[in-house]
């Protein structure tokens, strides 16, 4: 097996000494995941922070075998992890992702929304430009999962991105909330969901 592709790191811990296995999101392969040597060196572990865009290749002798990668980084968003928000919302879809989606089956439509999500934390004035794009994002993870339409961000989605009531927005989140911890996050609710957590809590205080 060898792929080259632009991908998201999407988490990365520690294995052996020196090394870290990595999972990272690309656009034609899905979910991939490699172990990255040498990627707790001083050198790699800026490269390998979640939510940063790398180029990674990978190579195993065998599909069952875990790949050995090679990763250069992209776009690096760990200047935007300072901020409690930003870093939060990176943090959330970033473990949401890699902890939900299969490997190695593509779902171009949740990569791309990723990105653009990934971009608008990064880089709009305030988490009012991005929090009901979040909501989008995760509703269509659901869908994509096979969950269909019944936990969408509605019709009323722009209305929110147009500067509506932020406590509609909160209820939404706490209602998709609902259906991501019985549906895909069951059987890992605390090590995933207290990463949503933290982030409800600081959008919570934006309503005070």
């Amino acid at each position: 097996m060898q792929i080259r592709s632009s991908a998201i790191i999407c988490s990365a811990r520690a294995h052996g000494e020196v090394g870290m296995i990595v999972r990272m999101m690309s656009e034609a392969h899905g979910m991939l995941a490699g172990y990255v040597s040498g990627g707790r060196g001083r050198e790699m572990r800026p490269v390998l922070i979640p939510g940063n865009a790398v180029m990674a290749d990978l190579r195993a002798r065998t599909p069952s075998q875990l790949p050995a990668a090679r990763v250069e980084l992209a776009i690096s968003r760990a200047p935007f992890l300072s901020e409690p928000l930003p870093a939060a919302a990176i943090g959330w879809v970033t473990s949401f992702c890699a902890s939900v989606l299969p490997e190695r089956q593509p779902y171009p439509a949740i990569h791309h929304a990723l990105e653009a999500l990934l971009e608008a934390v990064c880089h709009a004035p305030s988490a009012r430009g991005w929090a009901p794009a979040l909501l989008a994002f995760e509703a269509l993870v659901l869908r994509e999962l096979g969950y269909g339409e019944r936990f969408g961000a509605g019709a009323d989605g722009q209305r929110w991105l147009d500067g509506g009531d932020w406590g509609e927005v909160l209820a939404r989140f706490d209602r998709i909330g609902m259906a991501l911890s019985r549906y895909l996050l069951a059987d890992r609710r605390g090590d995933v969901m207290g990463a949503r957590e933290i982030l409800r809590h600081r959008l919570g205080r934006m309503a005070a």
